[in-house]
């Protein structure tokens, strides 16, 4: 249903039944995880005019991966994380290795 690199992948479906009798699909919750149980890997240095994603795409390669920061970095409201010269943590949860996924990180 989900691609593999999607943050939905792995989560459980479920079906509800609406008062007409259709059945509608929904992904269960996603609890986030704990950004200490998420390996380092390295840091981003937010520069002027940086969003969430294109920091993505410089550091994974691929902007729909900007919840993957958001989730290493414990914040609720993403514009958090774009305060110029803030450090960002970049991670991969435990036990996935980086392989090609990183394209620029500083340690």
């Amino acid at each position: 249903m989900f691609s593999l690199t999607s943050r939905y992948q792995g989560i459980p479906t479920a079906i509800h039944e609406l008062p007409d009798g259709r059945k509608v699909t929904f992904v269960r919750r996603r609890f986030l995880p704990q950004p200490q149980d998420l390996v380092q890997i390295g840091e981003h240095q937010v520069r002027i005019g940086e969003r969430l994603d294109t920091i993505a795409f410089l550091v994974f390669g691929d902007a729909e991966q900007f919840w993957r920061i958001a989730d290493a970095n414990g914040v609720l409201n993403i514009d958090d994380l774009l305060t110029v010269g803030a450090r960002l943590r970049i991670t991969l949860p435990a036990g996935t290795p980086a392989g090609s996924l990183i394209t620029e990180v500083a340690p």
